[in-house]
């Protein structure tokens, strides 16, 4: 009889979703910690502005344990120094230097620094604002209820002049 159950396996939108319940449980733990850090508190940061982008260089020292801010758009992002374990939807990977990837949107990592290591990211800015207020509007998500808005307007963005008024 329990030959004939048959086991499903989870589907993409159940792990994300069990992801983001979990990394909400992981946050609310770290929070009670002594010296909790989360997103760059406590990790000195460099900007730098060229026109049309943005460049964010991280200093992470080794032992620190912490949850980065959720990604609203896809960039690049370069490991310049050090190793650390990262957490994704995607899975748990050692990243040591140097190194390189993408990070896709709605990402959210969980990162535990063995190394000091060094992270830049870079940002399109094509206001060439230096606000980084401003810039942080456009890349940062302040939780997954905003990110999934965020996609929802970028997707009715993109189809408006499909749908239009087509006089």
């Amino acid at each position: 009889m329990n030959d004939l159950v048959k086991k499903t396996e989870p589907t993409q939108v159940q792990k994300q979703q069990k992801f983001r319940k979990d990394m909400g449980l992981f946050e609310k733990a770290l929070s009670s910690l002594p010296g909790a850090k989360f997103g760059d508190a406590g990790a000195p940061l460099k900007h730098t502005f060229v026109p049309g982008a943005y460049i964010r260089e991280i200093t992470m020292p080794a032992g620190l344990i912490l949850t980065s801010k959720i990604h609203k758009v896809e960039h690049p992002y370069f490991v310049l120094r050090g190793k650390c374990e990262v957490v994704t939807e995607e899975g748990k990977v050692l990243i040591e230097a140097p190194y390189w990837g993408i990070t896709k949107a709605g990402t959210k990592r969980a990162l535990h620094i063995i190394e000091e290591t060094v992270w830049c990211t870079v940002h399109s800015n094509p206001s060439n604002t230096q606000d980084l207020k401003e810039i942080e509007k456009d890349v940062i998500a302040n939780s997954f209820v905003d990110l999934q808005k965020f996609k929802v307007l970028k997707d009715s963005e993109k189809h408006s002049g499909i749908y239009g008024n087509t006089k």
